[in-house]
């Protein structure tokens, strides 16, 4: 299986503008991005996918970088611009503003693919803060792994532990918390992209309910990994104390 690896970067984010840029201990985020691709064992090749030719410019320097049309709403979108262009088998989808993204999440998700059509990553949620925090999201899966919906919310509801502490209900039941890397089948990818946005989307602003919505399987695989993502300015200082304390996500 020919599987392809697509960082989609935008320079204009609206909380940190030139984010793909930024420089973190040295390098451009979007190069450290690449690099932990680059090492994943299942991606044939990593290609940034952006809609500014600054971005272009810079990543031409460290992998295959490619221009895609402005007005993509949304990263699912404009890689899809760009597997219309390349001959392969599959996808996935790595989010720009993850600089240390594991290979090895990257490859387990590219595996699910060879069972599902689409998959994507969890991870055990074990912050306080987070299992009420609509900025995190939650998934719940099947005893086959696959996902039964996705939520800001917190999911499930534990109705004997609800007047519980929180420290009480995490302990009570294994709270699992999304991922935003997406693995698909080339044919699940277009096909996902043609249809409108779907009602459970649109209420809680998550694409990967427009696949659960058309019928389509997500294969949940679980890792031992958190992100550390660069939203704003300040995520950059996080993220070089992770680098210079040699911490491995």
């Amino acid at each position: 299986m020919r599987i392809l690896g697509i960082i989609p970067a935008r320079y204009a984010s609206s909380r940190f503008r030139g984010k793909p840029l930024a420089l973190i201990a040295g390098k451009p985020l979007i190069q450290h991005v690449v690099e932990r691709c680059q090492q994943a064992e299942s991606l044939a090749e990593v290609i940034v996918a952006t809609d500014d030719t600054r971005v272009w410019e810079v990543a031409e320097g460290f992998c295959r970088a490619e221009m895609t049309a402005p007005g993509h709403p949304s990263g699912t979108d404009r890689i899809a611009e760009v597997v219309q262009r390349h001959p392969c088998d599959a996808v996935v989808n790595i989010q720009g503003d993850e600089p240390l993204i594991a290979p090895a999440v990257i490859d387990a998700v590219a595996g699910a693919l060879s069972q599902c059509a689409m998959s994507t990553a969890a991870t055990r949620l074990t912050s306080p803060a987070e299992l009420e925090n609509p900025n995190t999201v939650k998934v719940v899966v099947n005893a086959a792994g696959h996902a039964l919906y996705f939520s800001r919310r917190t999911i499930p509801y534990l109705r004997e532990a609800a007047t519980r502490s929180v420290d009480e209900q995490m302990a009570a039941f294994p709270f699992l918390k999304h991922l935003g890397i997406y693995g698909y089948r080339r044919d699940t990818l277009l096909r996902l992209v043609r249809a409108p946005v779907s009602p459970l989307e649109q209420a809680e602003k998550l694409e990967q309910l427009r696949a659960l919505e058309n019928g389509i399987p997500i294969a949940v695989v679980r890792v031992d990994y958190d992100s550390v993502g660069v939203d704003v300015p300040a995520d950059v200082v996080r993220v070089e104390r992770r680098l210079a304390g040699g911490r491995e996500e």
